[in-house]
C-alpha cells in the first residue's frame, strides 16, 4: 500500500487525466444514437492508465490493433483531438489502450492478463456484478495490480461507462452519463 501511495503522489495530476478520459467515454456513449438496435455493437473501449511504461509483466500484444500515435501522443495536448481517435479506435480496434500517468499514449494496443488466483486472493473478494462481461471483470481484476493507477471501460452493448479504482468500480448506465448537464 505505501509502494501505490508514492506512485500515486508522483502523478497528482491524473485527477484531471482521469476526468478527460472519462468525460470522453461519456461523450462517445452520448453520441452514438443506435444502441439497443439489433445487430449494432457501440464504441468499445478498454482504457488503462498504469504507472510505469513498463506493462510488459502482465499484458501481451492484440495484434495489429494501435492507438494512432501520429494523430494524438497525449491525451490532454489536444482535448478535441483526443475525443476524435478515441472515437476512432473505440468503433475499429480491439484490445486495451495504455495510457502512462503522464498522459502519455502507448501505440501496441494490448489484451491483459488476469491475475494469478493467489494474487487476486490476497485482496478482498472482488465483487462481479451480473451485468459483467470478460472486458469489465478483466477491467475489475487489473485495477487490483500495483502498476496500474485505474482502468475504463466503455461497453459496446449499452453505452455503461465503468471506472475501476483498487478492486471496486464505479457503474455509470447510459441513462445516467451526464446528470443534470444531459440534454433531454
Amino acid at each position: 500500500m505505501e509502494e501505490l501511495e508514492r506512485v500515486l503522489s508522483r502523478y497528482a495530476t491524473s485527477q484531471d487525466l482521469m476526468d478527460k478520459i472519462r468525460y470522453t467515454a461519456e461523450s462517445l456513449s452520448m453520441d452514438f444514437d443506435r444502441w439497443g438496435e439489433p445487430y449494432v455493437s457501440g464504441p468499445s473501449l478498454y482504457l488503462l492508465i498504469v504507472a510505469e511504461t513498463n506493462f510488459d509483466a502482465y499484458t501481451d500484444p492484440m495484434g495489429a490493433n494501435r492507438w494512432p500515435i501520429e494523430r494524438c501522443r497525449v491525451v490532454n495536448e489536444s482535448p478535441d483531438t483526443f475525443t476524435e481517435v478515441t472515437q476512432d479506435v473505440a468503433a475499429s480496434q480491439d484490445g486495451a489502450v495504455v495510457v502512462t500517468g503522464d498522459g502519455t499514449i502507448q501505440e501496441q494496443m494490448v489484451r491483459v492478463r488476469s491475475p494469478s488466483r493467489e494474487y487476486i486472493n490476497t485482496f478482498e473478494k472482488l465483487e462481479y456484478a451480473d451485468w459483467m462481461g470478460a472486458k469489465h471483470m478483466s477491467a475489475l481484476e487489473t485495477s487490483i495490480r500495483e502498476e496500474v493507477l485505474w482502468v475504463i471501460t466503455l461497453s459496446e452493448e449499452n453505452g455503461r461507462v465503468t471506472t475501476f479504482l483498487d478492486g471496486t468500480y464505479q457503474d455509470y448506465p447510459r441513462e445516467d452519463i451526464g446528470g443534470r448537464w444531459r440534454p433531454e
